[in-house]
């Protein structure tokens, strides 16, 4: 009795270590990716066709919270001096009343941004997605991913292993009160995209392609 307990509890540890070991695995191949193709700074990165700013929330009366402002301003700096053609605004556009392609648009519009050079991805409905769909959809070969640095890794470890050739540029961070969830919902984020980029899983919605290099009016609607 005893040894066949003994037993079954050397292999439930062995099947722990060997799921730690691989959950550490993915983590650190995340990273170890994403930190290649992350930027310290601005002048270090090549030309692209277009960056990429990734969703985030948006403020009670519609406008960008403070983690989408920072990565709007940031990728508005980037193509005001040049190091991209055009803007691909990825969000979530899944409900009625809440409509994150829009407020980047008006945010970047505002900015003095030429429509045409303004690409909606309605159907941006996660990192993954966001990427995946840059590559299919819009036909990205180049691009500029820019988003909090805690964020980077993921999406340009995606992009990457999707076959798109990618830099970031980390937008500012912004304080939060709520650190320690922010932290443990990117750590199984990781691990969930690490597979569905292996497995190149289809997003939630594909559609008609819109080449980055048209008219970016064309994918408003």
């Amino acid at each position: 009795m005893f040894r066949a307990l003994w037993k079954l509890i050397k292999r439930i540890f062995t099947l722990c270590f060997i799921c730690v070991v691989l959950v550490g695995m993915v983590q650190l191949s995340v990273l170890g990716v994403g930190k290649l193709h992350l930027k310290s700074d601005a002048a270090k990165l090549d030309h692209a066709e277009c960056i990429i700013v990734l969703g985030a929330g948006l403020n009670w009366d519609g406008t960008p919270g403070a983690y989408l402002r920072e990565r709007l301003d940031t990728a508005l700096d980037l193509y005001w001096n040049g190091y991209a053609d055009k803007l691909l605004l990825s969000g979530d556009n899944g409900q009625q009343y809440y409509n994150e392609v829009a407020s980047m648009k008006n945010y970047v519009l505002e900015a003095g941004v030429p429509e045409e050079d303004v690409f909606l991805d309605h159907a941006g409905f996660s990192t993954y997605d966001s990427m995946y769909r840059a590559k299919a959809i819009f036909e990205v070969e180049k691009a500029i991913v820019v988003t909090q640095e805690f964020h980077e890794y993921r999406a340009l470890f995606i992009g990457n292993v999707l076959g798109i050739e990618v830099e970031g540029l980390s937008a500012a961070p912004v304080q939060s009160a709520d650190t320690r969830s922010l932290v443990i919902r990117e750590f199984l984020a990781r691990e969930k995209d690490f597979f569905k980029a292996i497995l190149k899983v289809d997003p939630t919605y594909l559609g008609e392609p819109f080449p980055i290099s048209g008219d970016g009016r064309l994918t408003w609607d």
